[in-house]
């Protein structure tokens, strides 16, 4: 049961290069998008909070036909990429990032932004009547004071991205060793002869990373918290 494959540690490996990645890049605009929501009250701004959650509620289907029609080689960013800058997404496991990165944004985005809201304003203000500029008052008191809500919502991120699929096998279908991530390996060994084990055992790492986000980013929730209440 536990004899992990080559073809599985490919697909358990791809899967964590994908979500890592996803993450990273997912984070500054997240960061930026959570202040925003944060701290600016501007026209059009429950729309904005409306599609940032979009992919939490569309179907994960329609989300990876909606990055095939943008991103795919004939799609409307898809064709400037790849003919002028020759970045390719559709499937290519760069697109399977770009997939994990838009469905898991949602919970990347939602602690940051509490994190932020929960911030007294007042200490922003201090340091404002200090003399500091408003990005130096950003990156020496608001983000250290979110950090604990920024890394919970990496940690969610990550934990959405490793277990996405609906999207991903859309977008960039299931191509091993190239874009089969691990939830898309155990849909073809469910369907293949004598594959329970193997998806088995997949599922197990599954919920095992899981679990782990999941506390992860419950420790780093009790820790904004403490810091904010100053225990």
């Amino acid at each position: 049961m536990l004899d992990i494959s080559p073809a599985e540690w490919t697909a358990i490996l791809l899967s964590l290069r994908v979500a890592v990645i996803a993450t990273l890049v997912a984070t500054p605009f997240g960061i930026a998008l959570a202040w925003l929501l944060a701290r600016k009250d501007f026209w059009g701004k429950s729309m904005l909070d409306a599609v940032v959650h979009l992919p939490l509620v569309l179907p994960p289907v329609v989300t990876g036909y909606l990055l095939l029609l943008t991103f795919g080689r004939r799609g409307l960013a898809g064709a400037f990429l790849a003919d002028h800058l020759g970045i390719v997404f559709a499937f290519r496991w760069t697109g399977a990032a770009l997939a994990c990165g838009v469905m898991s944004f949602p919970l990347l985005v939602r602690p940051m932004r509490l994190s932020i809201e929960a911030i007294d304003r007042r200490l922003e203000q201090a340091a404002e009547t200090l003399g500091a500029a408003p990005f130096k008052v950003f990156f020496t008191v608001t983000l250290p004071l979110a950090l604990p809500g920024v890394l919970a919502g990496m940690v969610l991120g990550f934990a959405k991205a490793i277990g996405e699929f609906g999207a991903t096998i859309t977008f960039v279908s299931n191509i091993p060793g190239e874009t089969q991530t691990i939830s898309s390996a155990i849909y073809s060994l469910i369907q293949t002869p004598d594959g329970d084990t193997a998806a088995g055992r997949l599922v197990m790492i599954s919920v095992g990373l899981a679990i782990g986000a999941l506390i992860a980013a419950e420790w780093f929730a009790r820790r904004a918290t403490q810091r904010l209440h100053g225990n």
